[in-house]
């Protein structure tokens, strides 16, 4: 049985040299893992020059060692958020998650990135000894489903069969074929260095001691979960770091007969949860199982916590033989929202992110990007580092973020509403999932489907059917096109994108 993670076993990540040199550059990203490695990618496709470091190997950290579970999802139960937050805050919360979702699928695309990435249903549900309906269960599916993420409660879920909340539209991927795929795709003005540990960091000018070399930047993105914030100011990062508390969860592996498992995440109510997802693989697939969470260091018998994992899996499939076992750690915070942003002048952080690294590192990324450019980003507030324990005042999501515009990061991101062609009868329009990508479907009144993108070509923006006058509007800035994609009026200027999909 191997102790690595089933990650890092066979990574494919490409090798880089460590720094042997003096560099200026625009930004400096400390950090080799999903977070560092999705910002440098950001601001280097932004057109900054950009130095990436990692004083080990990119991925052997702690995106090397989760289960990589791609969901908007929090450890914080919804009902919980809400009550601490109130909706709005917990709605931008899970917004944030859903976004980062869409980003990791658009990259994939984008730069052609073989991970595995797939589209999956997520439950929430009762752990396996609970006999009695959890009423905190429905209240998080009424919530979710309010608040627009399509949750839906079953009184029984597949596989574990006890009641559960399921959620569409999260995802799975294989976190380091993702990160080898992003470090491929760098430009001439990404500069990548492992073994290169930065072991000063200077202010005014801004600047960092790496192998003994000086690095002059304009910005610094500190992405290195647990977060160093310069060695001249020990009293800021002491009391930083205080507020964040470290936990180990473990991971143990087995390859399973394909479809023995669904194709789902799953994480229970258990304290602390377990969670589940599958790996689809050429002959078989293989089933990763997780949790037996304790504060780092607290914990007597960290082999009992595989054991009890090793017992738990084999209630679920008895044939499944573990060939790997690995732990990884995991960052929370007192609130259970990640720590984003500056904690000095033109010094960025990203931490706490509980049990959604994929997740809220790729959400640091973006957020970086935006503040490096002084881009107005609707989670600024939320997860800024020198937030009040509890968020307070009226927030209007909606209004305050217009201009972003809301639609981008979540109307686009809305639940489809099929999977199916036949979903959409004569004189109807959706818009479909099919095969992973999002389309506008409609059928006219003789049967014939026409199908089209549903991103506006003037903003980004996601339309929506007119019932009435059989037309494609956008909700941000009024354009409107026709069943068949052509423009009716501006400010688009370009047709919507045809789509070919298999007929019924």
């Amino acid at each position: 049985m191997t102790t690595r993670s089933y990650w890092t076993v066979r990574p494919g990540l490409p090798r880089f040299t460590p720094l042997k040199r003096k560099l200026a550059v625009d930004v400096a990203v400390i950090g080799g893992g999903i977070t560092g490695i999705s910002t440098a990618y950001a601001l280097q496709k932004a057109g900054l020059s950009v130095a990436l470091f990692e004083r080990d190997r990119f991925g052997r950290g702690d995106t090397g060692h989760t289960t990589a579970h791609v969901t908007c999802v929090t450890d914080q139960r919804l009902n919980k958020l809400v009550s601490s937050f109130g909706r709005d805050h917990a709605q931008a919360a899970w917004d944030a998650g859903r976004a980062a979702i869409q980003h990791i699928h658009d990259t994939v695309h984008a730069e052609n990135i073989d991970c595995d990435f797939a589209w999956l249903p997520g439950y929430l549900h009762a752990s396996p000894d609970e006999s009695t309906e959890d009423g905190d269960l429905k209240e998080d599916a009424n919530l979710a489903a309010a608040l627009g993420f399509g949750a839906v409660y079953e009184p029984k879920i597949p596989l574990f069969g006890t009641h559960g909340v399921r959620f569409p539209d999260q995802a799975r991927f294989n976190p380091l074929k993702y990160l080898a795929g992003l470090l491929r795709s760098f430009g001439p003005k990404a500069h990548a260095y492992e073994a290169s540990e930065v072991t000063e960091v200077q202010e005014d000018p801004l600047r960092l001691t790496v192998n003994g070399h000086e690095v002059h930047c304009g910005y610094l993105v500190i992405a290195t979960h647990v977060p160093l914030t310069g060695l001249k100011n020990v009293l800021r990062a002491t009391v930083f770091q205080s507020k964040l508390a470290a936990y180990t969860s473990y991971a143990i592996g087995a390859p399973v007969p394909k479809g023995s498992f669904p194709e789902a995440l799953f994480w229970d109510t258990a304290d602390p949860y377990r969670y589940l997802r599958v790996e689809p693989r050429a002959r078989d697939s293989f089933a990763i199982y997780g949790g037996e969470d304790h504060k780092t260091g607290q914990e007597d018998d960290p082999a009992g916590c595989f054991g009890r994992l090793e017992k738990g899996l084999a209630q679920l499939h008895s044939a499944a033989k573990v060939t790997h076992r690995w732990s990884g750690q995991v960052i929370e915070t007192p609130d259970g929202l990640p720590y984003i942003g500056e904690v000095a002048d033109k010094q960025f952080v990203a931490t706490g992110f509980a049990g959604n690294g994929m997740t809220f590192g790729t959400v640091a990324a973006m957020m970086a990007a935006d503040r490096f450019a002084s881009r107005k980003n609707p989670w600024t507030n939320l997860f800024d580092p020198a937030r009040t324990k509890v968020l307070t005042g009226v927030w209007d999501y909606l209004r305050e973020n217009l201009d972003y515009p809301y639609y981008l990061i979540r109307d686009r991101l809305a639940g489809s509403e099929g999977t199916e062609l036949s979903a959409v009868k004569k004189g109807e329009g959706k818009i479909l999932r099919l095969k992973g990508e999002r389309v506008a479907a409609s059928r006219d009144n003789a049967g014939k489907v026409i199908t089209v993108s549903p991103v506006c070509t003037h903003l980004g923006c996601l339309v929506r059917w007119n019932a009435a006058e059989r037309t494609w509007d956008c909700p941000c800035h009024g354009s409107r096109f026709a069943a068949s994609g052509e423009v009716i009026a501006g400010p688009a200027e370009t047709a919507l994108e045809k789509r070919t999909v298999d007929c019924e």
